[in-house]
């Protein structure tokens, strides 16, 4: 019902007469607003409220402007224009010009792109923006190129996983053992938690509340905001702020509509993505601060861990050495040129 007033507002947009936006009229004439020379789409899954559509608008409404009208984006929120493999399937063949897929979305269609989230990879945002902002994420770029998509600079955030349980406290690596967990469908994330001795369970996420509330599942693990959202918090009493995984947004366009920019039409478009991109992770910083004193407030109980032991099972177990080989040595080389050894 929201997506469906939106629409009418905006087609009632449409319908004012142009001297309504254009700033007035000239001897009683109305001035004809100018049709802009690029006009770009861009699909995502989050609601606007969320601050990756927040920061785009403020992007979109900057590039109008610093390029006098002739870009045009128009975001289009809430998989309004179908589902992740949709948009990705769209940006590929120009129907759409821009998309957000999370590193997990692209790497069905770019293996190493999923290299940020090995597990226990990195312990902060700092090896994290480092890495990205890096080699590892100069590699990733590369390889998209390679597919016909263009990535910008600079990464969005999506945030770190944790992990809640009903039972007891995850703290260490000995937690996990026979822990009935639900991941998502995730090569990478199953591969993870079995190498954990747990038991991984791939469930829809709709599926998530009613399983843990029946206890097919014991515990499961996402980002704090989807944990708040999904109200996970009344039927798991403890989360262990595990960092197990980093996951962010990949900006791209489809390489054939970028190159048909003009260069320093392109410069700033750039500009503009790649500094909101930056004022989104702060935002996403003091998001994940209030949720987590909201969470508390609601009973859910939060303990850190020992990252180190999950390290060490994950080595011992072949995790590692497996996820090398897939991924290649050298982008594994730049992986650990950022966090440290591993495998």
């Amino acid at each position: 019902m929201i997506e469906m007033s939106r629409r009418a507002m905006l087609k009632s947009f449409a319908a004012v007469p142009a001297a309504g936006l254009a700033g007035g009229a000239v001897l009683g004439m109305p001035r004809v607003a100018r049709a802009a020379e690029f006009s770009f789409r861009y699909g995502n899954n989050l609601p606007m409220t969320h601050p990756l559509n927040v920061r785009a608008q403020q992007a979109a409404d900057r590039i109008a402007s610093e390029t006098n009208g002739r870009v045009e984006i128009k975001i289009f929120p809430n998989n309004q224009l179908g589902g992740d493999t949709d948009m990705l399937s769209q940006v590929r063949s120009g129907g759409i010009t821009f998309f957000t897929p999370s590193a997990l979305v692209i790497a069905t269609l770019v293996p190493v792109a999923a290299i940020n989230a090995v597990g226990f990879a990195f312990t902060d945002y700092d090896q994290v923006w480092a890495a990205m902002d890096g080699k590892v994420g100069g590699h990733v770029r590369e390889a998209i190129s390679k597919v016909g998509l263009h990535a910008f600079e600079r990464m969005w955030d999506n945030g770190f996983r944790q992990m809640t349980s009903g039972a007891k406290p995850i703290q260490s690596a000995a937690d996990m053992d026979g822990l009935k967990i639900r991941v998502p469908v995730s090569p990478l994330s199953i591969s993870m938690f079995k190498a954990l001795s747990a038991a991984p369970a791939s469930l829809q996420f709709s599926e998530v509340y009613s399983s843990l509330q029946t206890r097919i599942v014991d515990a499961q693990e996402n980002p704090l905001p989807i944990i708040q959202v999904a109200k996970l918090y009344e039927v798991q009493k403890h989360c262990a702020l595990s960092n197990h995984i980093w996951d962010g947004f990949w900006f791209i366009a489809n390489g054939r509509a970028w190159k048909s920019l003009p260069t320093d039409l392109q410069t700033i478009v750039s500009r503009a993505i790649n500094e909101a991109g930056m004022q989104q992770r702060e935002d996403i910083k003091a998001l994940n601060a209030s949720v987590q004193a909201d969470l508390q407030s609601k009973g859910l109980s939060f303990n850190a861990t020992d990252p180190e032991s999950f390290r060490a099972k994950l080595r011992d177990a072949g995790f590692y050495g497996e996820w090398k080989g897939r991924f290649g040595d050298d982008a594994w080389a730049l992986l650990e040129g950022a966090v440290g050894k591993l495998a």
